[in-house]
This record gives C-alpha cells, sequence and structure tokens, in this order.
C-alpha cells in the first residue's frame, strides 16, 4: 500500500493539509503517516488549536493520539504516527525514505523579503531535499478534490519528467490537465519549440483518455503569469520542478521558490534527484 506522510507541527497549516492528506489517501488508496520532529525531549507548544486546547498536556505522544483519534476513522488505509528528534526536514526527508513515501503533503505559509531570499523555511528544505513529490498547501485552501491540474512546461531539460506521475495522479481524480508552455524570452523560436513540446504531451495524455487545455505564456515574470493561469481557471494544483541551483544551500531555483512561497494554489513539486 502506499504511503502518504504528512508532517505535523501541531499549527493550522498542519492540520490542513491533513484534511488534504485524508481526501488524497482514500482516493489513491494510501495510508497516512504522521510526523512530528522534534530537537529536545522538553516539548512546549507554540500555540493551541482551540480544539485541542482542554487535552493539551506536555507529551507530545499524548498530542499526537489526539490529533490519531479525531482523524484516523476518515482514512481507509489506516493512519499512525512517527516522532523523531534532529533536524526537520532532515527527518522528515529519512522518514519519506524509510516509508519509500508515494507523497509528502506539507501545510506552508508564504514569505517573503529577506525570510524567503536567504532563510526559507523547513517546508523549503523538505521540497528541495524530498525523495518523492511533495504536496504543499496554504492553510486557507480548503481541501477539494483536484479536478484541474496546470502543468507548466519550459524549455529546461527536466521539464517534462514530472508528466507520468502527474499522469497517473490527473487518472486517479479524474481531473483535466492545462499544459501551460512558459518562457520569460519572447523569442519565435522558443515559442515553436514550446508549441512543439506542448502537442507532443497533448497527443500523450490524450491517448491515456485526459482532457486536455493547452496554452503558451510569454512574459518576464513567468511565476505571476502560472499563478495568475491556475487561480483564473480554478485550477486545484499546479505541478512544477524545483529547479535545483544549489542543493547545499537548500536553495530552490527561483520561479520554483517563488511559486512555493506565492501560489494560493496547492503546489506539487518534483526534485530532480527523484528520476
Amino acid at each position: 500500500m502506499k504511503t502518504i506522510l504528512v508532517p505535523i507541527d501541531f499549527s493550522a497549516d498542519s492540520i490542513n493539509a491533513l484534511e488534504h492528506a485524508i481526501i488524497i489517501a482514500n482516493k489513491v488508496e494510501a495510508s497516512i503517516r504522521l510526523i512530528h520532529v522534534v530537537k529536545s525531549k522538553n516539548f512546549e507548544a507554540p500555540f493551541v488549536i482551540n480544539e485541542f486546547t482542554s487535552t493539551l498536556s506536555n507529551s507530545i505522544d499524548d498530542f499526537m493520539k489526539r490529533i490519531l483519534e479525531k482523524y484516523e476513522k476518515k482514512v481507509k488505509g489506516g493512519m499512525d504516527f512517527k516522532i523523531r528528534e534532529g533536524k526537520i526536514y532532515r527527518e522528515i526527508c529519512n522518514q519519506a525514505k524509510y516509508d519509500d513515501a508515494y507523497l509528502i503533503i506539507m501545510g506552508t505559509h508564504g514569505v517573503s523579503g529577506f525570510e524567503e531570499k536567504v532563510i526559507g523555511s523547513n517546508a523549503y528544505r523538505v521540497v528541495v531535499n524530498a525523495p518523492c513529490p511533495i504536496i504543499t498547501i496554504r492553510q486557507k485552501y480548503s481541501p477539494i478534490t483536484p479536478k484541474k491540474i496546470v502543468l507548466p512546461i519550459d524549455m529546461s531539460k527536466d521539464t517534462r519528467k514530472k508528466i507520468p506521475f502527474v499522469t497517473e495522479y490527473a487518472l486517479m481524480f479524474g481531473a483535466e490537465i492545462h499544459i501551460l508552455g512558459v518562457s520569460d524570452v519572447n523569442s519565435t523560436d522558443i515559442k515553436k519549440k514550446l508549441t512543439l513540446y506542448s502537442n507532443q504531451i497533448e497527443e500523450y495524455l490524450t491517448e491515456k483518455k485526459i482532457k486536455v487545455k493547452k496554452e503558451i505564456i510569454m512574459n518576464k515574470d513567468i511565476t505571476e503569469s502560472i499563478i495568475q493561469y491556475a487561480e483564473k481557471n480554478d485550477a486545484n494544483l499546479i505541478a512544477i520542478m524545483t529547479e535545483q541551483v544549489d542543493r547545499i544551500a537548500f536553495w530552490l531555483g527561483p520561479a520554483a521558490q517563488e511559486i512555493v512561497n506565492h501560489s494560493t494554489v496547492p503546489v506539487m513539486s518534483f526534485s530532480s534527484l527523484i528520476f
């Protein structure tokens, strides 16, 4: 059975991600494993979720059990949890490797300025190092079955590696795929190549009985173009490659990082290390 890993830090973001994960797990016939990572054995709750206020204790194990008690009956494939100690992003990725996880589904929040450019967050570090696809979800995005998936295609060599997984995912949910050719250079030659790539992908998806829409966008601000397109077309997911440029520093490629940071639509990210 497939395993979906959901990091839990007791924030509303992570609980929202769990509710998304339940919908996906039941559709793809997967179990859910919750993971919480602590830096020390002394636990202090960073905040309180109103629903759990009365039962909050100093025990992480007890708190995880309360979450399990509330949600496990909703998961057909079952749910359990792991508590690990160490660096958050590293332990999440290690658990994903150990479980041979199908997906990581992780809550996140939008960032800007210094945090975005230099520090990033545990979510971004997981995105860069994840051994499987990862879906990042903003707190305010309500859980919903994905019906429209935006598939940005550019001129990079890895851009089409995500297609088989996205195809399988779309088939399980009966979702349509929007092939979005993008370039920050307004070149006739590039537009011809993007059109060719889009036509090839359309042919492949059509053979799989997936409904397809296509569009080419030439705009200096690729990130804004992709996000605006997704919002305008009521998409439920954007599927991107992470465009790793510096794995040691845990930086995403500029466009990928900005999409993860700023998209109000859930983002499915693929590291080239997966393939």
